[in-house]
């Protein structure tokens, strides 16, 4: 049944998702375009966006052909399998084990990267080259969180309208500012992801195996609040921790 709750989660957890991935594909074309030119960027961005709407053109009808149960619990172990790798990093990152991931200084990299390949004669496929991985990866990427937070019957539609406003966004607020987002708390964002993935990921689980979810949809809810609670408390002792154990030596 589709409710607010379900349309309201799906469009949240699908812009989210899709925002933080273009945004480290927008990241890396800006570089293209600003160190070579905008022509190999253009052009490496179109190719990886064609082999993309081939992809789901090709693949996207064979999803109808699997049983909703077994495709809710299919994508619900893959879900919790990818979100659960976001929550870790993230939760590494905010108390201190893993460095937090900072826009400009891959900006910078990737810019210093392709300024030593301009002498090269290949500078130019290079570029693009560089410009198609990160558009294709990340692209893959946010179609399986399309098709993730979408599993459930009448959602694709909102899960795709999610990732477009979150792709219409990243591009036009790239474009104004015309530098990489370094102020988009990306951090943040992926901790958020990252329990929605999960969170979503344990719902669709439960829906595959037939689980009466106690208030239906509103159980997302209570999945994401007991995993934020988790998350939080894991921090907050591995701060500790590191405050403790791992300060460096005087």
């Amino acid at each position: 049944m589709t409710t607010i709750t379900s349309i309201t989660s799906t469009m949240a957890a699908s812009f989210l998702g899709s925002f933080v991935e273009v945004v480290e594909a927008f990241t890396i074309i800006l570089a293209v375009g600003v160190t070579q030119s905008w022509r190999p960027a253009f052009i490496g961005t179109g190719l990886a966006l064609f082999v993309l709407a081939v992809l789901v053109l090709v693949f996207g009808p064979l999803l109808g052909l699997v049983p909703i149960d077994i495709l809710q619990f299919a994508i619900g172990t893959l879900l919790i399998l990818f979100g659960m790798r976001w929550l870790r990093k993230a939760i590494l990152r905010a108390s201190g084990f893993i460095a937090l991931h900072d826009e400009a200084k891959a900006f910078a990299a990737e810019t210093d990267a392709l300024a030593r390949q301009s002498a090269d004669r290949r500078a130019d496929f290079l570029a693009g080259t560089a410009a198609f991985k990160a558009v294709l990866l990340e692209g893959i990427e946010v179609v399986f969180i399309v098709i993730a937070t979408g599993a459930r019957p009448g959602m694709l539609p909102y899960a795709s309208a999610g990732a477009l406003i979150a792709c219409i966004a990243v591009l036009v607020i790239g474009f104004l500012v015309h530098k990489p987002l370094s102020s988009v708390p990306e951090n943040t964002l992926k901790f958020t992801v990252g329990l929605l993935l999960t969170a979503f990921g344990i719902f669709w689980v439960g829906e595959g195996i037939g689980t009466p979810w106690p208030g239906e949809d509103f159980s997302l809810i209570g999945i994401f609040a007991l995993l934020a609670a988790f998350s939080f408390i894991a921090v907050q002792r591995l701060r500790q921790y590191h405050d403790t154990h791992m300060e460096p030596a005087r």
